[in-house]
């Protein structure tokens, strides 16, 4: 794949936002309308063409945790509130390569967590859980080794203690649990097909109605060594 050799030929040992969702689009996942821009006028068109509110990301190679770093501006509603953050975030971050990512907001009450774990004895690894800031807190998650069926991304999805979140709650619709189940094969097929990839955080996907799309995602790299021990 060549997002992932691109950062591997760079010396780096993840992909970008921006980069792990476009890798996460050839796979099929649902993620934000969103785009890399570097100036006021490329930032005045993303927004135009997205459309308000928006949210505004830093945007490097090198920023993983940008929550943490105060490195996101959320629901900005105007070009004006657009214009003061774009500024704030790239005077905020160091380097040659700085930029910003101009994203949809996508509202929703219920977030989820998808990632991949390469395991040294039983390979990739899928997880499913509860998102958002309760990822860590509770650690409500769900296992399968890829690569995935159907049935097994269905069998997640209800061993995770709070599945009832996945069905009709308080007026919201019922997961689309066809694209969940999906989304979680496309997982594990990344981590069949790319030997590279070491790590992948989809967090949160959120759902938008009854539609899960990837929010945030993170992909860590291991390049392969050229010279395995037989």
């Amino acid at each position: 794949m060549e997002i992932i050799k691109k950062a591997l030929d760079e010396g780096r040992k993840m992909l970008s936002e921006h980069e792990s969702k476009q890798l996460l689009t050839n796979y099929g996942i649902p993620v934000t309308k969103e785009r890399v821009v570097m100036d006021i006028e490329q930032l005045k068109e993303a927004a135009s063409d997205i459309g308000y509110p928006i949210v505004l990301k830093a945007h490097s190679p090198s920023i993983a945790h940008k929550t943490e770093k105060n490195l996101i501006r959320l629901d900005l509603r105007n070009e004006e509130e657009a214009v003061e953050a774009f500024n704030e975030l790239m005077q905020i971050m160091e380097g040659a390569d700085k930029a910003v990512l101009v994203q949809e907001m996508i509202k929703g009450p219920r977030e989820l967590v998808v990632g991949l774990t390469r395991d040294p004895q039983f390979g990739p690894c899928v997880m499913f859980g509860l998102g958002g800031i309760f990822t860590e807190i509770l650690k409500d998650i769900s296992f399968r080794i890829a690569p995935l069926e159907r049935h097994d991304a269905l069998e997640m999805m209800q061993e995770i203690k709070t599945h009832k979140i996945l069905g009709e709650v308080r007026g919201l619709p019922p997961a689309d649990t066809d694209t969940l189940a999906d989304i979680l094969i496309a997982v594990g097929r990344i981590g069949m097909d790319n030997p590279e990839v070491k790590e992948i955080d989809i967090n949160p996907l959120i759902l938008d109605g009854s539609k899960p799309v990837a929010v945030d995602a993170l992909v860590v790299l291991e390049p392969r060594d050229p010279h395995p021990s037989i």
